[in-house]
């Protein structure tokens, strides 16, 4: 249950930076008051942990002295003694070989992976052989836990039972490797193997596709030499291979491979089929994705799905909801994929009733309702709908939880604007026992960035160091804008600086930074080195630094950043060519700024907007003014922005009357809720024009609302 005393946060050094840091023993954030020491402080007991090469054992012992902690290193070897085998179960002697492969086989299912391997040395010891479908357990159980150490182990013993050429082990061990990270002992199983079928060069492609970060060339060198030594592709071959493209969106790439599809007459399997849809999906292809989508001729749950799932990617909401209503209408009920693919498209559009039918849905269905994913999914579209007493009732409801149904929650109370209650919220989910991840991190932190709470956001910042979160490229950016925001610019540097694998969004954090923190001279040097860097400033960093250069009026440069971004047609997105007119009128070339407006095909509340605000730069205030009625005849509907800058044109000229109006116009015409920022404005501008009963009526009516 949520508690509601203040927590108490603790941490003994607060620079995460220090190399001297030191951190709490407990491997959660210490948010709770309670101490961390599982010794009682009410007990006469004290632990002793006696340590061997073999094994480690922790005794509790009667003893005078309290809370003392002895350590023992014992320089004799124990001997590995059977009950260390079987410590919950029949000795060895009672049991035969068979009932040990399923003794070993249940606790790798469990995920128990020592205790297996404790079993595995003994019968190692004793001479008895593993059979195949034991180590296939063992390696499925490697792959699911990723524990490239007992991965490890487990390859030895095959060994050791001369099982290493064993194509179907060998395959396994191939796929566990990359699927632990580990390339090159995939890479020297695959070599060591004398008899390369298919299966092993379709399990070295899929780990190159795993591991590739949008690195395609190795998984086309490594289809080319299954091509060049004549082994027979299959359709798990050419799916690898297309996925490789989906990743990097390696379009034309993409393109060959369909045509070699069709020349090998593969295109009328499902999985290459829903494989190309995927592939043109996430190159940015809609047209491409449904024509392969019409071509199939008996769509299935996962061809739907691939449909529902791109639309999703390419933030078409309205279109994923229309083909999840299409699939419905030819009779094919929604899988636990497709629900929780579906429902955070519900809750960007704000669709709460059609995510109460989903509900319904899931609960009719009981075996999706135990599904903890679903779960956080329907947490997560009832609180982007506002609805968080559904989403609350939903995450309380729930018979189990986990640190993504809590993230979900706390992600949830920052989309609602609950931004105590989400920092509480990684209190109550420790208290539950339940440790933040490092997507509860990232989630987080921006809450730290927001009421700067810079104790809170170095304590996190020590936790993610402790915890091996870091370095993570997000994470790290997360940092920067955190202590940007709290004015420890200094901290925001040094983690750029050190940071290894810089990204787009990592540069312009730093831009930012500098921006949040007045060194504009900075942020256009950051600007600076990142063009001459491998990374190119998208729309985002562009925008960024067409408001700095207005501000220091540099219309040389503020062309060139013109320049780059007509090259890059990124004049379309509306935020650009905003800050593009702002930018000239910030500069005092009102004219050009018209014309950059004139140019824009389409134009929108942001354009509209910052063409008023460049007249208000070089006090051309009644012609702004007279802008906006034409604007208005022509269909424009102003947003609260507008009238903020409205507002501050009529302040900056004198104009109460006009000022009046404006207002009226805000509340009445177009229903605006009236800000803090609004009141302000037309309070301030008629106290000046000692208009005081006028400006005492708006002050009444700001304490009303």
């Amino acid at each position: 249950m949520e508690r509601a005393s203040s927590p108490s946060y603790v941490m003994t050094d607060l620079n995460p930076f220090n190399a001297q840091t030191s951190v709490t023993s407990a491997s959660s954030l210490q948010f709770h008051c309670f101490p961390p020491s599982p010794v009682r402080s009410n007990s006469n007991d004290f632990l002793r942990i006696r340590a061997s090469k073999t094994s480690s054992q922790v005794e509790i012992l009667k003893g005078p002295k309290q809370h003392e902690t002895k350590l023992h290193f014992s320089s004799k070897k124990r001997r590995f003694a059977e009950e260390d085998a079987f410590p919950m179960s029949f000795p060895l002697h009672s049991k035969n070989p068979h009932a040990i492969y399923k003794d070993i086989q249940r606790l790798a299912t469990q995920g128990k992976l020592k205790e297996a391997l404790a079993i595995l040395d003994y019968m190692d010891k004793q001479g008895i052989p593993v059979n195949v479908t034991t180590f296939s357990a063992l390696i499925f159980a490697c792959v699911k836990s990723k524990s490239l150490t007992e991965g490890r182990q487990v390859h030895v013993h095959i060994r050791i039972n001369g099982l290493d050429d064993n194509e179907f082990l060998c395959t396994k061990l191939v796929h566990m490797y990359t699927s632990c990270g580990s390339i090159e002992d995939a890479k020297r199983v695959f070599e060591n193997h004398p008899c390369k079928s298919v299966y092993t060069w379709n399990a070295l492609l899929r780990g190159a596709v795993v591991l590739g970060h949008r690195q395609y060339r190795q998984v086309i060198s490594t289809f080319s030499e299954m091509r060049g030594l004549g082994v027979e592709l299959n359709v798990y071959s050419f799916s690898c291979l297309i996925k490789s493209f989906a990743g990097s969106s390696a379009f034309s790439q993409g393109l060959k491979a369909h045509a070699l599809l069709l020349k090998n007459g593969l295109l009328n399997s499902s999985i290459l089929q829903t494989s190309l849809i995927d592939m043109y999906f996430k190159c940015g292809k809609i047209r491409l994705a449904c024509a392969m989508f019409d071509e199939i001729m008996e769509r299935d749950i996962v061809a739907w799905g691939a449909m529902i799932a791109g639309f999703a990617h390419n933030r078409l909401q309205l279109e994923a909801l229309e083909y999840a209503r299409m699939m419905r209408e030819e009779g094919i009920k929604p899988n636990s994929v497709i629900l929780t693919t579906i429902l955070p498209v519900i809750g960007e559009v704000r669709a709460r009733t059609l995510g109460r039918e989903i509900h319904a849905y899931v609960i009719k269905m009981k075996s999706y309702s135990k599904q903890l994913f679903i779960q956080s999914a329907l947490i997560d579209m009832y609180c982007k709908c506002g609805d968080m007493v559904s989403g609350r009732k939903v995450f309380y409801g729930s018979q189990e939880r986990n640190s993504v149904s809590w993230t979900a929650l706390i992600s949830g109370y920052i989309s609602n604007q609950r931004l105590q209650q989400a920092m509480k919220g990684v209190v109550w989910m420790q208290q539950e026992g339940f440790k933040p991840d490092i997507v509860t991190v990232a989630t987080v932190l921006p809450v730290c960035a927001e009421l700067k709470a810079l104790k809170q956001g170095k304590e996190i910042h020590g936790f993610a160091m402790k915890n091996g979160f870091l370095p993570n490229v997000s994470l790290i950016t997360c940092l920067m804008v955190m202590y940007s925001k709290c004015g420890i610019l200094e901290y925001s540097c040094k983690l750029f600086k050190n940071m290894k694998d810089r990204n787009v969004i990592s540069w312009t954090a730093m831009i930012d930074s500098y921006i949040e923190n007045g060194f504009l001279g900075e942020a256009l040097n950051v600007f600076r080195s990142m063009q001459l860097s491998k990374h190119r400033p998208d729309s985002v960093a562009m925008a960024r630094i067409l408001s700095v250069c207005g501000k220091l009026s540099v219309l040389k440069l503020g062309k060139e950043i013109h320049g780059q971004v007509i090259r890059k047609k990124f004049e379309a997105i509306p935020f650009v060519s905003a800050e593009v007119i702002k930018m000239y009128g910030n500069c005092g070339a009102i004219g050009v700024a018209k014309l950059a407006f004139d140019g824009i095909p389409i134009k929108g509340s942001m354009t509209r907007t910052a063409i008023l605000e460049a007249y208000g730069y070089n006090k051309c205030y009644q012609e702004a003014i007279d802008l906006f009625h034409h604007m208005r005849s022509g269909g424009f509907t102003p947003n609260h922005h507008t009238f903020n800058v409205l507002l501050s044109i009529c302040e900056q000229a004198g104009l109460g009357d006009e000022a009046c109006r404006t207002f009226e116009l805000l509340t009445q015409r177009y229903r605006i809720k009236a800000s803090e920022e609004h009141y302000s404005t037309i309070i301030r501008l008629l106290t000046n024009l000692h208009r005081f009963d006028e400006a005492e009526r708006f002050a009444q009516m700001r304490s009303l609302s």
